[in-house]
């Protein structure tokens, strides 16, 4: 089974860490952490060193573990995060992702939209939504 974590280092997604570490230890699966810039490519420069470092922390938190796990930065490409999540788990099969929610207002949810919202929406497998 893989499995794919979006991690943007918030709390959230930190507890989402934690659920796939379950996942993979009970199905024997392997764990991809992705992490999405946004922007134009000029904006993303200046994101990457950030997105780097979320990175490697969330990689410390499976050191002890005897899983397969990796990590990716996805670029925007033309496309926001959601779109992009959802493009990368259909071209590396991904059986099952996982990522934190948080809550939005609704004026919030207007302005933003809710990347979980059209993840969930649109994704090839099941989505886990971790608070």
């Amino acid at each position: 089974m893989k499995i794919m974590v979006c991690y943007d280092g918030s709390k959230q997604s930190q507890n989402a860490l934690a659920v796939a570490r379950k996942y993979a230890k009970a199905f024997n699966a392997s764990i991809l952490i992705t992490t999405a810039l946004e922007g134009d490519p000029k904006e993303q420069l200046g994101k990457m060193d950030k997105a780097e470092k979320v990175l490697e922390e969330a990689k410390k938190f499976y050191a002890d573990d005897d899983f397969e796990y990796d990590t990716k930065m996805l670029p925007a490409n033309n496309m926001n995060v959601a779109e992009n999540l959802v493009l990368l788990a259909k071209e590396l099969n991904v059986e099952k992702i996982i990522m934190g929610v948080q809550k939005k207002s609704k004026i919030g949810k207007f302005f933003f939209g809710s990347t979980v919202q059209h993840v969930i929406l649109t994704a090839p497998c099941p989505v886990v939504a971790v608070k």
